[in-house]
């Protein structure tokens, strides 16, 4: 296996991109060596529609775009990246606020922490921001 494996994907923001992107990665790290019943996988899948969607919802139409982006570094750890162009960075509710949405952050980080990773938030050039996830990568390489 390579030392770092690479892949990306620019999408319309639009809410039909998000089930695009969820397959976009999943076929990758299909191809990548992830078997279809490794329990990360649900967990990575869930952590792309969350941040695809909020990328889509929560930029106000201020972001035409979306890129996922994931990394693969020495067979060891699964970076996922979600960048738009918006520069309002997502929010961390309160716990006892009673609403059907804005949650998606709280269940990546949970997921994320969950697995032993990490989220980190980095401003690009251009003004907007990247969420990126690190996952542990859970297939052994021999």
């Amino acid at each position: 296996m390579a030392d770092l494996q690479e892949a990306s994907v620019t999408l319309p923001s639009d809410p039909a991109s998000v089930s695009a992107a969820r397959a976009y990665v999943c076929a990758r790290l299909a191809e990548w060596g992830l078997p279809p019943e490794a329990p990360t996988l649900d967990a990575v899948r869930l952590v792309v529609s969350e941040l695809a969607t909020n990328a889509v919802l929560h930029t106000s139409g201020l972001s035409p775009n979306f890129t996922v982006e994931i990394r693969l570094e020495h067979g060891e750890h699964l970076h996922i990246g979600v960048t738009d162009s918006h520069p309002r960075w997502p929010q961390r509710l309160p716990g006892a606020v009673q609403q059907d949405n804005g949650r998606g952050m709280a269940i990546v980080r949970h997921l994320v922490a969950e697995s032993g990773g990490t989220l980190r938030i980095v401003p690009t050039c251009e003004g907007g921001k990247t969420v990126w996830t690190m996952v542990p990568w859970p297939v052994r390489v021999l």
